[in-house]
């Protein structure tokens, strides 16, 4: 096997949105460098239960602006 068929595996740092940091090891970039997460399951609304920006806009909600007066015939009771 070629030695030149796999990326560089090594270790990086990992600092999280609360300042903590852990290592692991990644392909990403150098030996030795940080990777700083701009989110992270502390802070993202999935994992933290806060309000998700999809219920104040989008595809479901233009559609429910535009046809949610419809009524849709059907059989009367």
């Amino acid at each position: 096997m070629k030695a030149e068929g796999h990326p560089d595996y090594h270790t990086i740092t990992v600092k999280m949105t609360d300042g903590t940091e852990f290592q692991t090891r990644s392909t990403w970039g150098k030996e030795g460098d940080t990777l700083t997460l701009e989110i992270d399951p502390t802070s993202h609304p999935a994992w933290t239960g806060g309000t998700r920006q999809m219920q104040e806009g989008g595809r479901v909600a233009a559609f429910n602006k535009r046809f949610g007066g419809i009524k849709l015939g059907g059989k009367k009771s």
